[in-house]
């Protein structure tokens, strides 16, 4: 078999409509009540999962930060103690942290309000559908497109898993969808979050977003954008903000993954473990919303699957993003190189902004499990495909749950 590379549209992003307020970093500095701050391998991990590395307090005192990750941060010219004040705005290359071990997501309270979570776009990536004619490996006949049907509300008591990531890019203001699932350290009490990589990460040329945030069950009662645009942050995040201390992603998508859709879409997943922004309950994510789905490592090959549905929030044209969306089908398999694994591929009509979203269907033992994710979908748009789950991914989810197990 000859495999074809694709051509593709290369719009990552674009920048999110602004406030009139003069510059973001204001919004950031006059909301700012706490930052805090994690990074790998930075020192053991006590029982809530925080680091136990020695901490100074900067700054004007509310900003606590390990003495190592300040430090290794430093040699890559960022200064925590002026990031509340907007220089996580700087995006550039040399400062744009890239590693596993030197991801850091400081807690800015009241960053992501309403507006910002109302505004945010979609990361875009769309594959070239007129260049998948020829065969590359394993592929299936494009299938036929599936509407993509509104998820009734209250989202939460028909998706309790899903929600929105929002983030910061170089090109602006973000959103991907996920799924709360399951933590083997934490039966009951998982503080973990499934979305893909290109949701946490900018891949090959780029290095980790900020500011990256979770809010399960987005828009609950389904409001419109235009009643949205005075909503209440309970109403437009009911369940809270979450921020992700700690995110891991594939070494591939971080080696591969590019603004082209095939680029390292094999691996494109993400696992985010959250903490909730304001001081609440003491409750789990999972507590709080009162599900988490399992993530089957070993689900059947593609034409054994009698079903996915996929879930999301799709932000282009011709969606908004405020609302969740489904689309249920028999899948099929799509590759881009003979030597990546075969993706899942379904007919589906939601855009990006679903990105990252969930792809469900029964597991090994029978039950729903999430066995995939939204990665890419066609500039014309009617289907989505998304990584098959293997022994990469069960790595990058063992890695994050083994980091908060003590």
């Amino acid at each position: 078999m000859r495999s074809i590379r694709p051509s593709f549209t290369a719009r990552r992003g674009r920048p999110a409509r602004r406030r009139t307020s003069p510059v973001l970093g204001a919004v950031a500095l006059a909301s700012v009540l706490a930052l805090t701050a994690t990074a790998c391998d930075s020192g053991d991990a006590d029982a809530d999962g925080k680091a136990t590395a020695s901490a100074t307090a900067v700054g004007d005192g509310k900003i606590t930060i390990p003495d190592d990750i300040k430090d290794r941060l430093k040699e890559h010219g960022i200064d925590l103690d002026k990031w509340k004040n907007g220089a996580w705005k700087n995006w550039d290359r040399d400062d744009w942290l890239r590693e596993a071990k030197d991801y850091v997501n400081p807690i800015i309270k009241g960053l992501w309000d309403p507006d910002r979570m109302r505004e945010a776009e979609d990361p875009d990536r769309r594959v070239d559908d007129n260049d998948l004619s020829g065969d590359q490996g394993v592929t299936d006949p494009t299938p036929e497109p599936v509407d993509a049907k509104a998820v009734p509300t209250t989202y939460h008591a028909n998706a309790p898993e899903a929600g929105k990531v929002f983030f910061d890019s170089p090109e602006g203001t973000m959103v991907c969808s996920a799924t709360v699932v399951k933590d083997p350290a934490h039966p009951g009490k998982s503080n973990l979050v499934w979305t893909a990589g290109h949701c946490v990460h900018a891949g090959k040329k780029g290095g980790w977003y900020r500011n990256i945030a979770f809010v399960p069950s987005y828009n609950d009662k389904g409001l419109s954008a235009e009643q949205l645009q005075t909503a209440t942050k309970e109403e437009a995040a009911p369940y809270g903000v979450w921020w992700g201390d700690w995110v891991k992603t594939s070494d591939q998508w971080i080696a591969q993954g590019g603004e082209t859709g095939g680029d390292g879409a094999p691996y494109d997943f993400a696992v985010i473990h959250v903490t909730p922004e304001a001081d609440g309950s003491g409750k789990s994510l999972e507590e709080t919303v009162g599900s988490a789905l399992p993530v089957d490592f070993d689900a059947p090959a593609v034409p054994k699957v009698d079903s996915i549905t996929a879930t999301g929030y799709p932000a282009a044209a011709p969606f908004d993003g405020q609302k969740l969306y489904q689309c249920q089908d028999k899948p099929g398999r799509l590759s881009f190189n003979e030597s990546d694994p075969t993706m899942y591929r379904i007919g589906c009509t939601m855009t990006g902004g679903s990105s990252g979203g969930g792809w469900v269907a029964k597991g090994a033992d029978g039950k729903p499990a999430l066995v995939s994710n939204t990665s890419v979908g066609p500039v014309s748009s009617g289907w989505l495909a998304g990584p098959r789950l293997g022994e990469v991914a069960k790595g990058v989810y063992d890695s994050v749950s083994d980091k908060f197990a003590k």
